[in-house]
């Protein structure tokens, strides 16, 4: 099992820890919503869950509860700038399909 972020994700989410003042990390879960079912959603981390399992990568720690792992197992996180659009990029390996959105996932 492994959760990792490229180096550009993790300078990024290193950066907005530094400007935040505060956290140890980035927590990384799905919820359910959208077309498809399921959706990411990531949030900066001031204090750890006993269920967290941690991966760590270029130095950042990556949080993720148990209900989660098992439709993210093996992501790896990205951060990519296109014009004036910035955000992480997904790459799911567990992934079947994609709503026309973009929003939603399916396992």
């Amino acid at each position: 099992m492994a959760i990792t972020l490229t180096e550009k994700a993790a300078k990024h989410v290193n950066r907005y820890l530094e400007r935040r003042g505060k956290g140890i990390g980035l927590r990384f879960g799905v919820r359910t919503t959208g077309c498809s079912g399921l959706a990411y959603k990531l949030e900066y981390v001031d204090d750890m869950s006993p269920e967290d399992t941690v991966f760590e990568s270029f130095g950042v720690k990556v949080f993720v509860d148990p209900k989660s792992l098992p439709y993210i197992d093996g992501t790896e996180l990205d951060f990519a700038r296109e014009g004036l659009n910035e955000g992480f990029r997904f790459n799911n390996p567990n992934v079947k399909d994609n709503c026309g959105c973009g929003e939603s996932f399916r396992i």
